[in-house]
């Protein structure tokens, strides 16, 4: 209701009322107002969420459009996790302005909140009892009796705990021959016992698994109570790599007796004397889960100081069988017929060819210059044809997975082969008509001169399309140099490559890495060198009489 300023009433009562009013309606407008702002963030944090399903199910559907699809969809989900904090905001404003304005309505939203999953049995409970009423809260009797309980259940979190183990020996001495008796010492992980195994464990998985340098997790081990120096954590860094050594040598060898392999490297910004150099490290993946196989998924990391062909050709030096890698250079040695012990098979990777066409037909990229108001780039038509051409052969790939490598053989066979000959005599007939300066041309000649290698898939059912093995791998690598900047050295490098070998190979068996560390610490002391397979982690089973928690603590 307006107010006419001039005819306002001389009586106190009266302003006392028309100022109430007036508050009332400024407390609902301001409720609704704070309503309409949640709706809003609400809508937004929905449609993100709306646009994010969809992108991974394209991706699921169609397959990885580019290697920054799975960056793109990083940083949605990091744009959803924004969006949906402050829609949660914005609804407790609206409930509170709604409560002040003593309003009994509020509108619902769209967004759905995951439902709350029981929280784990092994979790230990803490019960906090509320004392029952005394009275009865209707008539004030005090004959009462206990009906029942509800229970509510809030996920909470402790600090670590630490502890000193004192392992103490008694001594006894003989009445008889006056000599001394005594229990020999235990094993321990490291030499003078400093740090259990669980501890050394975590360091380790914090520095190489979570990419915590040395001095944040010293800073953290401060403030929790626990003086622990940045030269005494690298101290117990070296003596676990030590420790661990058999172990990783034992991966080593189980990855080289595979039948097939991946190959992949990427850069490792390493220091150096006034500068930063740009090294390498390798890693040899192998996973028979595509076709079938009962060997366990293992990797192994290596690293050198630059990219020389040298490398790979000493790594591999005693390997013989399928090796997938890109149309890197320094491979080309280990593929020589006079090779020893035997040339290895070169069996290319059907996603590095199809990048080569993706980048020269991305609509998508298009359609987002031009949003934005730029101009778009030129989509090669024949780009998108090829693109089209070898999606197909990724669509039956998808339906083949896990079979053996006979039934994987015979489809490719029934199906692939068909395509694969359409698309060799498509791309040379296409590529007569273009210049050397073509950029499709560049793309069709990074085929067609290893096609041989691109069509060994259609002649054994153990070769993967793809080299995606390989690169999921690195993919941890690659987020821990957004943290750890550089590798101090060659040598901490080189421990690296060790750590990343073993942490990987546990994450590539499902089985959690710091539990799996802290149980191998634990034994391997006493562990005989002859049963070190037991220790690996297809073959660990966390202990029974402890929580997943507990084994990592």
């Amino acid at each position: 209701m307006d107010i006419d300023s001039l005819a306002l009433p001389d009586d106190i009562a009266a302003l006392k009322e028309i100022v109430r009013r007036a508050m009332s309606r400024a407390d609902a407008a301001e409720a609704d107002s704070a309503a309409a702002r949640a709706a809003q963030s609400d809508s937004a944090a929905y449609i993100e969420h709306l646009k994010l399903q969809i992108e991974k199910l394209k991706r699921a559907l169609y397959g990885p459009r580019a290697e920054r699809t799975a960056r793109l969809l990083d940083q949605m989900e990091l744009k959803l996790e924004e969006l949906e904090t402050t829609a949660t905001e914005d609804e407790l404003r609206a409930e509170q302005e709604a409560a002040k304005a003593k309003t009994t309505t509020v509108a619902g939203f769209t967004r759905k909140r995951p439902s709350r999953q029981p929280f784990p049995e092994h979790l230990p409970r803490e019960r906090v009892v509320l004392p029952g009423p005394t009275q009865c809260f209707c008539c004030g009797g005090s004959r009462l009796a206990k009906l029942g309980e509800s229970v509510t259940e809030t996920l909470e979190s402790t600090p670590r705990i630490f502890k000193v183990i004192q392992h103490v020996r008694e001594k006894f001495t003989c009445r008889d021959c006056e000599k001394i008796s005594q229990e020999p010492a235990p094993f321990h992980t490291i030499p003078r016992a400093f740090a259990g195994p669980s501890l050394l464990a975590m360091i380790a998985y914090d520095k190489f698994g979570l990419h915590q340098p040395l001095n944040r997790q010293s800073e953290r081990f401060g403030l929790e109570g626990v003086p622990l120096s940045v030269s005494t954590l690298a101290d117990l860094i070296g003596a676990t790599c030590v420790a661990l050594k058999p172990v990783y040598n034992f991966i080593k060898s189980t990855v080289f007796k595979a039948e097939r392999i991946h190959g992949d490297d990427t850069t490792v910004p390493v220091l150096a004397q006034g500068q930063t150099d740009i090294a390498r490290v390798w890693v040899y993946v192998r996973d028979d889960r595509p076709f079938g196989g009962s060997g366990p998924p293992c990797a192994v990391f290596y690293y050198s100081h630059d990219r020389a062909g040298i490398h790979p050709q000493t790594h591999l030096a005693e390997y013989s069988g399928v090796f997938q890698a890109d149309a890197y250079g320094g491979y080309n040695k280990l593929y020589v017929p006079t090779r020893s012990p035997g040339p290895l098979i070169e069996a290319a990777c059907w996603a590095h060819g199809r990048r080569k066409f993706f980048e020269l037909a991305d609509i998508a990229r298009n359609a987002k210059r031009r949003a934005q108001g730029k101009t778009p780039a030129f989509v090669a038509p024949m780009a998108l044809a090829a693109l089209q051409r070898i999606d197909t052969l990724f669509e039956i790939e998808r339906g083949i997975n896990g079979r053996s490598p006979a039934e994987r053989l015979a489809v490719r066979q029934q199906l692939c082969g068909p395509l694969v000959t359409e698309l060799e005599s498509w791309m040379r007939a296409e590529r007569a008509k273009l210049s050397r300066h073509n950029d499709v041309a560049k793309a069709m000649d990074y085929m067609l001169n290893r096609w041989p290698a691109f069509t060994r898939f259609l002649t054994d059912g153990r070769i993967c399309l793809t080299n995606n093995a390989a690169e999921r791998v690195l993919r941890t690598l690659a987020l821990g140099r957004k943290s750890w900047l550089f590798a101090g050295s060659d040598r901490g490098g080189e421990r690296a490559a060790m750590m990343y070998s073993l942490i990987t190979t546990a994450k590539m068996n499902d089985v959690d890495p710091q539990a799996w560390l802290a149980d191998t610490l634990a034994r391997i002391a006493n562990h005989p060198a002859q049963r070190i397979g037991e220790l690996m982690p297809w073959n660990w089973i966390a202990p029974q009489n402890q929580s997943p928690a507990a084994q990592a603590a």
